[in-house]
């Protein structure tokens, strides 16, 4: 799968889950330490804690990601932007105090995990794709 496909499919997912935190069905109660936003703040799908900053952060990435599919180099830096941010989010996660993102958000429980796993598809493919002259087929310059 090249790195506009990864920035179309991870767009979309991170759009619906974006839409998915602001149906309050969605979000089961939960105890959320620390976390001082408290509109749409529970666990999205019983699993995820979230609350609306959370999920205005899903909506602008999946957004991004379909809007970064129209070109090749816009997918390969939204795919390296979006890893490093998700593995910054990740360490952010397991310290506390920062976990909450100043109370802003949460960052923790199942949240470290996924930010973990993001991350890490998200550099692969932002960090081996090729440029764009090389995915078109020209050929290496003679030696």
């Amino acid at each position: 799968m090249g790195t506009r496909y990864f920035a179309l499919i991870f767009g979309i997912v991170y759009l619906l889950v974006g839409l998915l935190g602001l149906i309050p069905g969605m979000i089961t109660a939960a105890d959320t330490p620390g976390v001082t936003v408290d509109v749409l703040r529970g666990n999205l799908l019983g699993i995820f804690p979230v609350n609306i900053l959370h999920t205005l952060v899903h909506l602008l990435l999946g957004l991004w990601g379909v809007i970064a599919y129209r070109s090749y180099d816009a997918s390969r830096s939204y795919a390296r932007t979006a890893g490093i941010l998700f593995l910054a989010l990740f360490v952010f996660g397991l310290i506390p105090g920062l976990n909450t993102l100043f109370g802003l958000t949460p960052l923790y429980g199942a949240d470290i995990w996924l930010h973990l796993v993001s991350g890490i598809i998200a550099l692969y493919f932002g960090l081996t794709a090729r440029t764009a002259v090389d995915t078109i087929g020209t050929p290496p310059p003679a030696i």
